[in-house]
């Protein structure tokens, strides 16, 4: 009774220690839970609810479940209770043979919160298993001669069992020639081995009865048996011996069945029975005795099913050689598994979203994903990527989960539905890969405005038109659905010369038809420019602008109007009187000398506006011709002496228009050579220009005198510049030779050379315009390059420079009278004029 009660304590502490390592773990997020193996379907392992904080009816709405890695599922949670329960009878010698503290692993899933929470469940062996050896019976041949304390190995027992109730202590009973030692193993095991006591006699007994009984530390305590038959045989004085201690072989765990792994080798140096040599294994797990196959006559280890790293990565094989006097050596052979990348990675989705909304922020939470891989190493290390360009990205939960997430904005008008690609692939060469699509919509939000067909729009409209005439459509499209989409137009605010911009065009509101609501004049109005406004149906609408160009096409309703020469019949700006404009020509004119310009101007546009000119009528048809597009009026051919003096033009202007407006300019051009050639002609024209009663020579007289005024003041100024070159000829026969210093202070600007005076005397040509009554004239006259007596106001580049260019030089040189001179003839006659009115 108080055993039992001690045992009970002892279970109610420890208890009470698993209560508070799971409200522990709980509090960070890590429940750990211990069971016995062997329990029923539907024993309590824990109060995750409690543990958690979690409300029972939280339970039902939050969709809270247990997931377990691999096929079946060993816990399940309770809904009523909130309490994890199993989910089936768990054997831990089956699930962890060789591991020496098994832990199932599993995880709460919140699928409301997007949570998991990690459950670790240690199982705990009980005394189930009871030791039992690979053979029951036993038979063992000694030879007589067999020193006493000889040792033979016995088979080791085995119990599935861990801990205490594992294998704990072996007993010999049966005969006092034997007795047993236990040995204890590299790996803590213990090996029990035949000791001879006492010297053998064939001849006293051929047989010795052994029981071999080995038990575990259970309570009860459970024991298993094995018997031995020793025969006794006659003496064999040389044991086989191994090549070596130790074989050891590294093999890929998709090494083919049948495949020889390693050939152990022993040799015997006896002869006949006793020089053969047969090979068993003496130590091997179930597991390897289902796996290797050693032959007994070779020596070759082969393979009898295929390897799996996952279930064993390493297996250690004891080999004895025993010849045929029952002599035998030991050897140790260590097969170590390598892992290949043979396990494509797992994709489970615990958790997702099917839809979404596009406005959804970035970073949310759209599916829960979970990963593994039975590989190790780097063939077990899983890296998770999307496929394609897509707005979202995975993060890594803990350990092997994965949130997929938004890595940015979402559009629905680009992308409608998306199904997203998750690619698990390991880190083995080469890598193995496997994927999971998600698909998932995009909700439609009011976030795109209309957009038109067009950046701007243009038209062009003929002049004249009729009211109400289709102008041009314009188009815009909304990317949103539904009534974000539908589109309806109007014509934002403005104004036209002063009127309303709606009294000119106007636009449908369903269909973007731009329509004119009045007959346009291109003379009045040439463009019309307008905004067309387009808003959706969205709550708030969104809406888009538009600039629509309307041109006003011209057609050819306006004559050319002749801007020079002006009409006969225009009147003088404050003057009752006409005029008419003459144009005068040099007789030496040469062939396509420019006479005069015809300007005209068209109120009409494009080709309506492109004007052409052409001599309609001329006094000598063959003496002027007229450019067809510049308008201007040169001579065909040089004047001849028979040619007249006076000679009327009239020039058609007509543009491109169908059908050709036209208009018709009139000049009248006058040959004239000399001066008096040109007053006598202009006279005549004034003399026949003159109204009745009035002088006929006014003009002529006033002419005449002009031309006598600007005579006599070139003359003057002649005798002015030949004066001042006497003088100062004059100074330098009188001064001494050491005098051309007192020009040292006059600038070079106050010399002017003959060149200066010669280039006075240029040839001008002259308009002249006169009225119909003779009473107001005028006379122009303008240097021109017609004489070929006169030479150019300045130096040509090529010339040589002046006498005094330098100031300088003026100085330095002196005058020496009787010196020959090297100045040229042209330049010694340079004289001296002041420029300034004080000189």
């Amino acid at each position: 009774m108080f055993s039992v009660g001690r045992r009970w304590g002892r279970r109610q502490r420890a208890l009470l220690w698993v209560i508070l390592l799971a409200a522990g773990e709980a509090a960070w997020g890590q429940l750990r839970y211990s069971v016995p193996e062997e329990m029923p379907k539907g024993s309590f392992v824990g109060d995750v609810a409690k543990d958690l904080g979690l409300q029972l009816p939280d339970l039902r709405d939050r969709g809270v479940r247990v997931v377990s890695e691999g096929r079946t599922q060993y816990f399940a949670l309770h809904g009523k209770t909130g309490h994890l329960v199993t989910a089936e009878r768990i054997d831990r010698e089956q699930l962890c043979r060789l591991v020496e503290k098994c832990v199932l692993r599993c995880e709460l899933i919140v699928e409301g919160e997007m949570q998991v929470y990690p459950i670790e469940v240690e199982i705990t062996d009980i005394n189930d298993n009871a030791p039992s050896f690979k053979e029951i019976e036993l038979e063992d041949r000694i030879s007589e001669m067999t020193a006493p304390g000889s040792r033979f190995p016995l088979p080791d027992a085995h119990d599935p069992d861990s801990g205490r109730n594992s294998l704990q202590s072996y007993e010999l009973s049966g005969d006092e020639h034997f007795s047993l030692a236990v040995q204890a193993g590299p790996g803590g095991d213990q090996r029990p081995e035949l000791v001879l006591a006492k010297a053998l006699d064939r001849e006293e007994a051929a047989f010795h009865e052994l029981v071999l009984r080995a038990s575990d530390g259970g309570d009860p305590a459970r024991t298993g048996t094995a018997r031995i038959r020793v025969t006794v045989v006659d003496a064999n004085d040389n044991a086989p011996v191994f090549s070596q201690a130790e074989y050891t072989v590294r093999v890929p765990e998709d090494v083919p069945v049948g495949s020889t792994l390693v050939t152990v080798t022993a040799t015997d140096s006896d002869e006949g029975l006793n020089g053969q040599v047969k090979y068993s294994l003496k130590k091997v797990s179930d597991m390897a005795s289902n796996i290797f196959d050693l032959d007994s006559d070779t020596g070759d280890i082969t393979l009898l099913q295929s390897l799996d790293f996952e279930e064993g990565d390493s297996y250690e094989l004891e080999v004895q050689a025993r010849d045929g006097g029952q002599l035998f050596d030991t050897a140790k052979v260590v097969i170590t598994v390598t892992d290949i990348n043979d396990n494509v990675p797992e994709i489970s989705v615990r958790s997702a979203l099917s839809e979404i909304s596009e406005d959804a922020p970035s970073g949310s939470v759209v599916a829960l994903l979970h990963v593994h891989d039975h590989d190790s190493k780097a063939n077990g290390d899983v890296r998770c990527s999307l496929d394609g360009d897509v707005p979202f990205r995975l993060e890594k939960s803990f350990d092997n989960y994965y949130r997929l997430v938004t890595a940015g904005e979402l559009d629905r008008e680009q992308v409608s539905e998306y199904n997203v690609t998750v690619r698990a692939a390991d880190g083995g060469s080469p890598s193995l890969q496997s994927s999971a699509v998600l698909a998932l919509r995009v909700l439609d939000v009011n976030d795109n405005a209309p957009v038109f067909a067009e950046e701007r729009y243009s038209a062009r409209l003929a002049e004249n038109n009729a009211a109400g005439a289709l102008v041009l459509t314009v188009r815009a499209t909304d990317a949103d659905w539904g009534q974000n989409a539908r589109v309806r137009y109007r014509l934002s605010e403005g104004r036209v010369r002063g009127a309303p911009l709606s009294s000119y065009v106007s636009v449908q509101a369903e269909t973007g038809a731009l329509y004119a609501l009045r007959s346009l004049d291109y003379e009045q109005v040439r463009e019309l420019r307008l905004w067309v406004r387009a808003e959706d149906g969205g709550a708030p609408a969104l809406s888009g602008n538009v600039s629509v160009l309307l041109l006003i096409a011209d057609e050819n309703d306006n004559a050319p109007q002749v801007l020079y020469p002006p009409p006969a019949a225009a009147a003088w700006r404050g003057s009752g009187a006409a005029r008419s404009v003459v144009e005068l020509a040099p007789r030496s004119s040469p062939a396509g000398a420019l006479v005069a310009k015809v300007v005209a101007v068209d109120a009409d546009a494009g080709q309506n506006a492109w004007l052409s000119y052409e001599l309609a009528k001329a006094t000598e048809p063959g003496l002027f011709r007229v450019g067809p597009h510049s308008g201007e009026v040169r001579t065909a051919r040089s004047p001849l002496a028979r040619d007249a003096a006076r000679h009327s033009l009239v020039v058609l202007v007509k543009d491109h228009g169908r059908p050709a407006l036209s208009a018709t300019a009139t000049l009248s051009v006058v040959l004239a050579e000399s001066v008096a050639e040109l007053l006598a002609e202009l006279g005549g024209a004034a003399d026949e220009a003159a109204a009745p009663g009035e002088p006929a020579g006014s003009l002529t007289r006033w002419l005449v005198l002009a031309v006598a005024a600007v005579s006599c003041l070139f003359l003057a100024f002649l005798l002015l510049l030949l004066a001042l070159r006497l003088r100062r000829w004059r100074r330098q026969q009188l001064l001494p030779p050491d005098s051309g210093a007192s020009l040292r202070g006059v600038p070079v600007s106050h010399f002017v050379g003959i060149d200066g005076v010669r280039a006075f005397l240029q040839s001008y040509s002259h308009e002249v315009s006169l009225t119909a009554d003779s009473r107001e004239s005028r006379l122009r006259f303008s240097a021109a390059a017609a004489c070929c007596d006169t030479l150019p106001a300045r130096p040509l580049p090529d010339e040589p420079a002046p006498l005094l260019g330098d100031e300088d030089s003026a100085a330095a040189l002196p005058v020496d009278p009787a010196a020959p001179s090297t100045i040229p003839r042209q330049e010694r006659s340079v004289f001296l004029v002041a420029k300034d009115a004080s000189v």
